[in-house]
């Protein structure tokens, strides 16, 4: 499978089916390294690249079948590709010596080689589904571990390039669509009060990235002195009060200003029915208003995934791909707006 093949298709993390809702998916990463070489940032081209061919031949063994990247040996565009596919981090999106990524062919597992670890795991699923991500997570890391030496203290867990990560080594986040939060001008308190309990909130693409599309990402800041499962739970926990919260927000929403929330949806299906430029912040933003009417059953023509899908596909990398050429940022305006004039065409006619 290429790279072009994955352009065509969503992830299983944005199945169809998944409940409509705040929550979009799930992520666990690890963070791991090898005892026997310096942490990739202050490694030799030597140490890296050696770290890089015992992970390709672990991966050339597996039963399980993983598609493999060599960032050195692929193109800009395609390293962007993976990127807004959230299969690798923006930081390996830009290196080219000795790095590279393995993703499983439902792209629920890519595991990136020689970013700021050694090795990160990262295992995606659809809805509030850590458990399930985290148990594939595990997965994989145990088939590592029985090949790798990895480097670890009995005193402090797994050591990392971020004194942050020491100790499990594991990120949990839960992507959640908030836009009745925006909405409503509570999302900054919200966020503060995330942050005084050890969580983090950042955008749809991680860390330093907005919160494009009202999509934000909850995940805990703290890994040294706490079990996997007493991470998973206290994540698990703030999220459905997260979830809570919104659903009190789109309620007074609809009691306290209901024309003004039908005019916001309405007018977004108008401008993404009929625009003719369009920059993919507005896209996500009104791509946004689209599911939230849908949430609400004030838009009956989409699907959560066909939503969640257009989310990626309206991506710069996604639209040059699928357009074959390079295109300058006003020639990508054009063609974003053309793709969801022909969405929005395609779901009323299914729907008529």
């Amino acid at each position: 499978m290429t790279i072009d093949d994955l352009v065509n298709r969503h992830g299983s993390w944005l199945e169809a089916g998944i409940a409509e809702g705040p929550v979009v998916s799930s992520r666990i990463r690890l963070a791991r390294n090898l005892e026997d070489y310096s942490f990739p940032g202050w490694a030799s081209e030597e140490e890296n690249h050696a770290v890089w061919e015992q992970t390709l031949a672990i991966f050339s063994e597996m039963e399980r079948p993983f598609m493999g990247w060599n960032m050195a040996d692929t193109a800009k565009i395609d390293r962007q590709i993976l990127f807004e596919r959230h299969l690798i981090s923006q930081e390996m999106a830009r290196e080219e010596d000795s790095c590279g990524v393995f993703v499983s062919p439902d792209e629920c597992l890519s595991i990136m080689v020689n970013e700021e670890d050694h090795i990160r795991i990262q295992s995606l699923q659809p809805g509030l589904s850590l458990q399930s991500a985290w148990e594939a997570a595990d997965e994989v890391d145990d088939l590592l571990e029985a090949r790798l030496s990895y480097a670890f203290s009995p005193k402090l867990g797994y050591l990392t390039a971020c004194p942050s990560n020491v100790g499990t080594g594991m990120r949990a986040s839960v992507m959640l669509h908030l836009p009745g939060l925006v909405l409503m001008e509570e999302m900054e308190p919200v966020i503060n009060g995330i942050a005084k309990i050890g969580l983090a909130v950042r955008g749809m693409w991680g860390e330093g990235t907005e919160a494009a599309g009202n999509m934000f990402q909850v995940s805990n800041q703290i890994t040294l002195g706490r079990r996997e499962d007493q991470i998973i739970a206290h994540l698990e926990q703030i999220v459905l009060e997260l979830v809570e919260h919104e659903t009190n927000a789109r309620r007074r929403l609809m009691q306290d200003k209901p024309i003004v929330v039908e005019d916001h949806v309405a007018r977004a299906m108008g401008i993404l029915g009929n625009a003719r430029m369009m920059t993919s912040g507005e896209a996500l933003n009104l791509l946004s208003t689209i599911r939230l009417g849908m949430d609400l059953g004030m838009v009956k023509n989409f699907s959560c995934r066909e939503l969640d899908t257009m989310f990626i596909a309206t991506q710069p990398a996604h639209l040059q791909k699928l357009e074959h050429k390079h295109l300058e940022p006003d020639e990508r305006d054009v063609v974003r707006a053309d793709m969801l004039r022909k969405f929005m065409e395609n779901a009323t006619d299914n729907n008529a």
